[in-house]
């Protein structure tokens, strides 16, 4: 004797057939809600004269540039961070020099019919003559409406990036209070003439400073002293051998190379596509768009806000 196949309802789950009823009005009214959801999403986009309305300002980050390949694999994997932070919002990429695309060809290309202008934040970790001068007057040449935002130093987010890099090179979060004697570190930057960046940079080092436990003495690769042998030196001098060098660039090249190899222990690799790097992009994004629009000059730096 052979099993027989279970009762089947053709009626219900043949061909062509209906599904039970409730089933078909919670279908349906799922398939108006998302209707309903983009029609609102689309409608927001249209004025009340017909017109496409443009979209939010584009980030633009404006990046330095630089010889080596890595800073520009390293800057666009960064911006990568940044979009899937925030979908739907334009991110552009312009460089000061060395690099393609430049600050003003990006500007150029923005269509002001899709996009409600442009704010340019700095990949630059203080103030300076490239956030002072060079950015801004490309800005004011674009033809698009532009606001600068403040570089991205001094800022806690900043912060908690250089940590992170110094645990990933070997720095350990807890130290007894004899290592913590003898340990210090040197915070490597690029180094600039203007005095504000100097100050700026020390602000980073003092944050530093009260997150480690330890002194944080800030050094320069050109243009400003100490450079970074002077400063381990310096703490050499206060019984502190056990030296650190965090890098305060925000991409691989040669000064970050040469400042991690001046480093006695340990080195951190640079800040780089960190998550806190990008939420501080758009953090500083944020700051300009709620700053009235200036023609002169970048939005007024906020206090490691």
């Amino acid at each position: 004797m052979t099993a027989s196949n279970p009762p089947h309802d053709e009626s219900t789950t043949g061909p062509g057939a209906q599904p039970p009823q409730g089933d078909h009005l919670d279908s349906t009214a799922h398939i108006m809600n998302r209707i309903s959801s983009q029609l609102a999403s689309q409608l927001g986009l249209v004025a009340l004269d017909g017109r496409r309305r443009p979209g939010p300002p584009a980030l633009v980050v404006v990046a330095h540039g630089s010889r080596d390949p890595r800073a520009l694999s390293t800057v666009r994997a960064l911006l990568d961070r940044v979009r899937a932070l925030r979908p739907g919002l334009p991110v552009h990429l312009g460089h000061i020099e060395l690099n393609e695309p430049l600050l003003p060809d990006t500007l150029a290309a923005l269509d002001a019919g899709t996009t409600d202008g442009a704010v340019l934040v700095p990949l630059l970790l203080s103030r300076g003559y490239h956030v002072k001068q060079d950015i801004p007057e490309m800005a004011a040449a674009a033809r698009v409406r532009t606001r600068v935002a403040a570089p991205l130093g001094p800022h806690p987010l900043l912060v908690e990036a250089l940590y992170a890099r110094l645990v990933e090179a070997g720095w350990r979060p807890r130290t007894d209070e004899g290592t913590r004697r003898v340990s210090g570190v040197v915070l490597a930057a690029a180094g600039s003439r203007d005095p504000e960046s100097r100050t700026d940079t020390g602000r980073t080092a003092r944050l530093l400073a009260d997150r480690l436990g330890v002194p944080v003495v800030p050094a320069y690769a050109s243009a400003a002293a100490p450079t970074v042998p002077d400063a381990v030196r310096a703490l050499a001098a206060r019984g502190r051998h056990r030296v650190a060098v965090a890098s305060y660039f925000t991409a691989p090249g040669r000064f970050a190379t040469e400042c991690a190899e001046a480093a006695p222990w340990i080195a951190s690799a640079p800040l780089g596509t960190h998550p806190a790097m990008a939420r501080l992009l758009l953090h500083r994004y944020d700051q300009a768009q709620a700053t009235p629009l200036t023609l002169t000059g970048p939005a007024p730096l906020a206090s490691a806000s």
